[in-house]
């Protein structure tokens, strides 16, 4: 599929058909294609071309698919910005990636450095002349995410139209989503879920997409009951807030065929008592930016086994593979790797990198788990250091270094520690240079400095040495562990 043309596709099967809408709009098919032309002159006015980068540093709104699309058109790339990082964190993104524009919202204060701004209330809305869609090579680079890595440096996802032309597919294979559905857009717009499960599969079926602004579990099932969904994809941290509604929250899910549950470990606990409270099935799968999204999907329609993020997408294989490289026995530990035309191209600039998590075509995932009889996927940990707050992955070191920034801290470890409404959330460790006292408020605002929010750690602890191990590495097992004695304390 040529997605730069699938709103002309739209257009011409069903003109009237619903698209997109958001709470302040909504498209037919028509005004989506009339509005995308438009933006694409627009963007082409700008000096947007073949291979370009255009950075969206925006809330879910229609805005976002409308230049998504407008800049594929063109044969440019999209790199999505998370509103809410810091200067600091936008401007090293725009500089890796490359990009030669931003869109914002209206009235932000975005620093761009050299970078074409755009704001968002000023997108064309006026029909443009007609144009020829260009048919994309395959090869396109049409997504540029960046995820941190162990390295802590957040790295670009290359991912070009033939990775999201096959995650796409296996999607609608394994969900079984046809022209009938309608996709409630919960997740944000900057990660790739938000864009290729709820917004691109939907539309590539022929179903519509409602995006919703920032979630709230007080108003979501109002939405629900309002826009009608058939699906909606969510991490367990929202499950956990909707399952912990007062009882007389009582709603008319009837529409919801199922609904998503990935990007962190749920507990079949959980899966369950929602399941049986809101009367629809919650299908968990598991996957990573590096594999355009998705690698594995408990089924809709077939035996769904809680605790398990289910079996492999088609088109996708799944391997469990210990230290050494080779395959385990079913049931037995060992390193996740994924095989499909879903596989990254790589890291933009990194080849070492790339080539360190891609070999012999297998992405190394860092996760570890074991396979049943049958393929059913089960984690049982994952890279060792990573945190995962609410489905947002957060690796230590990018904090770690921040805090080392400090003149007073000599050595800094972070570690995630257990939270009811979170999953986990972030615990700083610090060590004082000899001589000098650290101030845990100096910390905070310094974090507040760098880091996006969700990023910064909910408390500091300043130590007199932080633990190591017998070859001198910082031992954060021993760290988690003395942590979680400390805690259990009455």
């Amino acid at each position: 599929m040529n997605f730069a043309s699938l709103p002309d596709r739209r257009a011409a099967l069903d003109p009237d058909g619903a698209a997109v809408s958001d709470g302040r709009q909504a498209l037919t098919n028509v005004q989506l294609l009339s509005r995308v032309r438009a933006a694409a002159r627009q963007l082409q006015d700008l000096g947007i071309g073949p291979g370009d980068v255009v950075a969206l540093k925006l809330t879910n709104r229609v805005e976002f698919v409308l230049v998504l699309f407008a800049a594929w058109r063109l044969g440019a790339t999209i790199t999505p910005v998370n509103p809410n990082m810091t200067d600091v964190e936008v401007v090293r993104q725009l500089k890796d990636s490359g990009a030669r524009l931003l869109v914002v919202e209206d009235g932000s204060t975005a620093v761009a450095q050299g970078v074409g701004l755009l704001s968002v209330g000023s997108l064309h809305e006026g029909t443009a002349e007609p144009d020829q869609a260009p048919l994309l090579d395959p090869a396109t680079l049409a997504l540029l995410i960046y995820t941190s890595g162990t390295t802590g440096v957040p790295k670009g996802v290359m991912l070009d139209h033939a990775n999201i032309d096959a995650m796409v597919e296996m999607g609608r294979q394994a969900l079984e989503v046809g022209p009938a559905d309608r996709c409630l857009l919960i997740l944000p717009l900057f990660h790739v879920n938000g864009i290729v499960v709820s917004v691109l599969m939907p539309l590539l079926v022929g179903a519509s997409v409602v995006i919703a602004g920032r979630f709230d579990p007080r108003t979501f099932f109002d939405l629900v009951e309002r826009e009608r969904p058939s699906f909606f994809s969510a991490v367990p941290t929202i499950y956990s807030m909707l399952a912990a509604l007062p009882d007389e929250v009582r709603p008319d899910t009837s529409s919801l065929r199922f609904g998503v549950c990935g990007a962190a470990p749920a507990s079949a606990e959980l899966l369950t008592r929602f399941e049986a409270r809101y009367g629809f099935p919650l299908v968990e799968g598991y996957g990573l930016s590096e594999g355009t999204c998705g690698s594995t999907i408990n089924p809709v329609s077939g035996p769904r086994r809680a605790g398990t993020v289910g079996l492999p997408f088609p088109g996708q294989e799944i391997r469990i593979v210990g230290a050494d490289g080779v395959e385990v026995e079913p049931g037995g530990d060992g390193e996740v790797v994924v095989r499909g035309a879903n596989v990254m191209r790589g890291y933009l600039g990194r080849p070492d990198e790339t080539a360190k998590v891609i070999v012999d075509g297998w992405l190394h995932t860092g996760d570890v788990g074991h396979l049943d009889a049958d393929g059913y996927l089960t984690l049982v940990g994952r890279s060792k250091d990573m945190i995962i707050r609410g489905g947002e992955n957060i690796y230590p070191k990018e904090i770690e270094d921040v805090l080392a920034g400090d003149p007073s801290v000599l050595e800094a470890a972070v570690i995630g520690v257990p939270d009811e409404k979170w999953g986990e959330v972030v615990v700083a460790y610090v060590q004082p240079r000899p001589g000098s006292t650290v101030d845990p408020s100096a910390l905070k605002a310094l974090c507040a400095r760098s880091l996006t929010g969700y990023k910064r750690p909910t408390a500091f602890h300043v130590v007199e040495a932080i633990p190591k191990n017998a070859v001198g590495k910082i031992d954060k097992t021993s760290l988690r562990a003395g942590h979680a004695a400390l805690s259990a304390r009455p």
